[in-house]
Parts: C-alpha cells; structure tokens; sequence
C-alpha cells in the first residue's frame, strides 16, 4: 500500500523510479596512538591540501556560475587557517590525523549552527570536507551519488555541493532529502538542473533501498511504494510535458496579453553564453529570456583578499551589459557582509550576523567599496552604451534609500532601486518609490525575516515556503505601491520559478519574475495559458488560505 511522505517541494515537477541511497559518510575506526607528531600533522594536512584542489577543480568543471560559486566557497572553507589550527592543535594532544580532522570539523561546526543566517547554511560544507579529508586519510571511497545503471530517485540525509553540481539530468530523476530548506544548496542546484525536488521529508530516511517513488516538487509529496506500473505512467507523462516545454517562445505574457518579462538571474557574463556541459535547453545560451533580473556582482569578489580592481570590474560589467538578452540587466551592488563574509572587507565578527552588518549596511562602515562599485558600472554603461538598471541590497529605510539613489545618480545611473528583503521594506514600498525607480523582492530573505526562522533549519522549512500567505500579503503591498506610483515591482527570488505560484505572483501584480535558466520555458507556458482574470483569482485564493498546501491544491485541484 503506498504512503505519502510530506517535505517542501523547491523545485517543481514529477517524477518516479527507483530509490537508491547515498552512502553514508566513512566511519572512523578505533583512535590510534601517535608516535610521530609531526608526521601525523603531515598526514592530516596533506588529506585536507587534496580536499581543497579537489574542491577548487570541481569547482572550474561547474556548468553555472551558481555551482561554481558554492564549490570555490566550500574549498576556501576547507582551507581556512583556523581549521587547520585546529587540526594541528588536535594532533599535538595525541589524536590521529582521522580524528583531528573529524573533531575539528565537528568544533567548526558547532560554531557555524551557533552564528546562525549565511554561517549555519555553511555547516552541511563542514560535514563534507570532513568526509573527504577522512576517506582520503583511510583510504576510502568518498561517499558520493551512485551510479546503479538505470535511472533513479535519489534519496539522501542531505547533499553536498560537490555531490549536486554534477549531478546527471539524464539518471537522476528527482531528489529528496532529510534535511534542507528553499534556499539550501540542494533546492539551488535542483532548480538549476530541472530536476524535481523535495528536502526537509520527514520518513525519507526510511525509504528502502530499489522503493517504486513518484516526488511532486511542486507539492512537495513523495508517494512510497507506487509499483512499477505507476511510475511508468507518471514518467510517460512527465516526458510529454518536457516534449511540450519551449513550444511558446517570446516575451512573458498571460493568455490574453497581459505583459510579465521573464528574466533570468546570472552572476557573470559566462551565464549568458551556451554552456558546453548544459544542454542548450537548460543552459542561458539556450533561452528565450527578455533580459537580467539579478545580476549578483558578488561573485567576482568571492575568493578575493583584495578588492578587484577598477578596470576588472568595468570588465566584468561591461562583459554582461553587452551579452544581455535584449540589452536589460538589472545590476545588485555586492550584497556581502559578517553574514556573507569576504576577506578584504575586514569586517569584526557579530553575535547574529543575519542581523547585522550585511548588503548596503556595509557602506556604513567600509563606503569606499560601494562608491568604486558605482564608479565601475557607471563607466561600464558609458563604455557599452547602455542604461543598467542599478539596485542596493537589504535597503531598510527611506534615508537609506535616498542616500543610496543620491550616490547612484551622481554618477550617470538613471535606473536606481532596491532589493525588497526586510519588512520594513515591504511596509514602506510606497514611500521608498518616492526615492527610488523600482523595486525587486528577494523572497528567500523576506521569507527568513517575516518569519524569524534560519534558511537552514530543517525543522522550521515549513516556515519559508514561499506559498505562505503573509510573505504573499508583503509582495502584494509591495506591487499595489508600484501601480500607485506607475514604476515596476519584479520578485528575484526562487519563487518566481514556481510556475504555478507564478500565477499567484502575477495575480498579485508582480511586473517581472527572474528566476534561473531552466525555470523560463515552464514560467512562461503556464503564464500563457492563465488569464489575468484567473491569475488574480489565484492571488485571491493563496492569499486567504491558511496553509501553503491548502492554497496549493485549491488551485491546482486536479495536480
């Protein structure tokens, strides 16, 4: 008799097969003494110095800037001095080279869940660079995604970066996890792959090995022990659904002609050309996208100890403003800080770094930065032609605000505004488009602050679906400022890739959705068969609902 597993679906779409599991992570045997020290720290160093050059090679083979990203931060983690003074310190007390790095990794941890926000989503890294450290000290396999010869569900605890961003679209058919959030690595990488997802499954860890599954990553459903002839069925039409994707083509729009641009979220100009690991289908070379939604600048300083330069930056931007579909790019100056840490900011640790100094905060303290950032784009329009659209992170207030578009439009900027991500934000819309030009809403961050509760904690997933009503009543008073205004509302985060919720969105009187590559063709051909009329009913019907899987179904009865 088949049973439905509940979790959070974050990455829409249907699929079944057979389940197989990830290996666990490598045991460590019995503690050994050490008559050597300084050949034991060798040992542990040299197991960590593979794990990073691993890491970093895994990390230039990525396909998206996303997956490169995650894996060059991983390896830094792994590489960081105050692991290894740990490890160190570990060995000089007589423990093993295998268990310094597990009790060091386990130390950094704990930390890491301590500070909570950007930290606490680093933890599930920790635990993979201790697997691999260790397996290369015992000389084991790394645990790793299997490979049984057919196509599969994947079932795991959690998955790690390096365990996601290879993943081939071609025998994983779906995933779901024990643990995870929206904005996990997982729920990430799915979407980038097109691959159906659910995480934070409660009773996934007791699915047998070779379980006939369906996943439903819209609905975030994992029906156990379907049958083989089920799942045939489910997969037949799954496939005609993939058949049908891409058969609507041009600008965003609603079936009676209601405009929403559909743009795509990028973190360099290599997003924008075809990828030779990505079929063209999923890749952005390959999309019909009307241009930029998010442009996350962040990435050209992720690894850096120093600050690019001026000329590196103008590149950089100059390199997307040429590339961009339709010449529209929406740039988001660094949104970095104690939460999202980069080294040449030198910025003191905090006690809740989720809540501190972070986004445009950080021109509080280092305004330097922002002015040079501002400086580069500025030349970078000059130099291509073009008018970039120019937003700030985690604006709070209208002072902040206005000072931001002050700066911006001393400098030529003509685009300026500003990521919705705090509720104050969102209850101050209106007056903020006093200041501003626009707004775009990061729903994974104004889902974590409505709600006070940590992207990562899998417990509390439930809270950050972004099909809660009062994360949708903050977007709809948001959207209502823009239509008094008559200036454009867009939302950036992972729920614009949400075909169904894209209705919602739409319905709510969202202008624009940016989403990444493969989220487009499904967005638009949903959009393409609702009407404005019914988009907003659906608004209507999320909005009153008082719980994410009721809106659901009341809206897709039938799914």
């Amino acid at each position: 008799m088949a049973e439905t597993l509940g979790g959070l679906g974050v990455s829409s779409g249907r699929a079944a097969g057979r389940v197989c599991r990830m290996a666990g992570p490598p045991e460590l045997p019995a503690p050994s003494p050490v008559t050597d020290a300084g050949a034991e720290l060798d040992r542990a160093m040299n197991a960590l110095r593979a794990t990073v050059s691993e890491l970093a090679a895994r990390a230039e083979k990525a396909p998206d800037a996303d997956a490169r990203a995650i894996l060059e931060a991983q390896s830094l983690i792994a590489d960081d001095p105050g692991l290894h003074e740990s490890v160190e310190a570990n060995v000089r007390s007589g423990k093993d080279a295998a268990h310094a790095i597990d009790e060091a990794c386990a130390h950094h941890r704990r930390a890491l869940v301590a500070a909570g926000g950007y930290f606490a989503e680093r933890a599930a890294d920790l635990d993979d660079i201790r697997n691999r450290a260790v397996a290369a000290l015992l000389g084991l396999p790394v645990p790793g995604v299997p490979d049984p010869g057919h196509p599969f569900v994947l079932v795991a605890a959690d998955l790690s970066p390096a365990d996601t961003v290879n993943l081939d679209p071609g025998s994983v058919l779906a995933l779901v996890t024990e643990k995870g959030g929206p904005t996990s690595h997982t729920a990430i990488l799915a979407r980038a792959r097109g691959l159906p997802a659910v995480v934070a499954c409660r009773g996934a860890g007791d699915i047998g090995e070779g379980t006939w599954v369906s996943v439903d990553g819209l609905r975030g459903e994992v029906e156990v022990g379907i049958g083989e002839g089920a799942a045939a069925e489910i997969q037949r039409r799954a496939e005609a659904d993939r058949r049908r994707t891409g058969t609507v083509r041009g600008p965003g729009r609603t079936s009676d002609g209601h405009p929403v641009k559909l743009l795509l979220n990028i973190g360099s100009a290599a997003d924008l050309a075809p990828q030779d690991r990505v079929p063209p289908a999923e890749g952005a070379g390959g999309v019909d996208a009307e241009g930029v939604g998010l442009f996350r600048t962040e990435f050209l300083f992720l690894d850096r100890r120093e600050e690019p330069s001026r000329e590196e930056q103008v590149a950089a931007y100059a390199a997307v403003l040429r590339a961009a579909p339709g010449g529209h790019v929406v740039v988001r100056t660094l949104d970095a800080g104690t939460d999202k840490p980069l080294p040449f900011l030198g910025l003191a640790g905090e006690t809740n770094p989720a809540l501190g100094v972070r986004g445009l905060r950080v021109s509080r303290v280092r305004p330097e930065v922002l002015d040079a950032q501002l400086d580069a784009i500025a030349e970078a329009a000059r130099v291509t032609g073009t008018e970039p659209w120019v937003m700030a992170p985690m604006v709070t207030t209208v002072a902040e605000a206005a000072d931001f578009a002050g700066r911006a439009r001393a400098r030529g900027i003509t685009r300026v505004g500003a990521m919705v991500e705090v509720p104050a934000a969102a209850l101050r819309a209106g007056r903020l488009l006093e200041e501003l030009d626009f707004l775009s809403i990061g729903t994974n961050d104004l889902s974590q602050y409505t709600f006070a509760s940590d992207r990562q904690h899998g417990e509390l997933a439930d809270l950050l679906d972004p099909w809660q009503a009062a994360l949708l009543q903050l977007i709809a008073d948001c959207a209502a400022a823009g239509r008094a205004a008559g200036k454009p509302v867009g939302v950036c985060g992972e729920a614009a890739a949400d075909p169904l919720l894209a209705t919602v969105l739409v319905g709510l009187g969202v202008t624009s959705l940016s989403m990444s590559a493969p989220g487009i063709s499904p967005v638009r051909e949903t959009l393409a068969v609702h009407s404005l009329r019914r988009c907003r009913d659906n608004a209507r019907i999320a909005l009153a609902a008082d719980d994410p899987g009721q809106a659901r179904k009341a809206i897709a009865p039938d799914r």
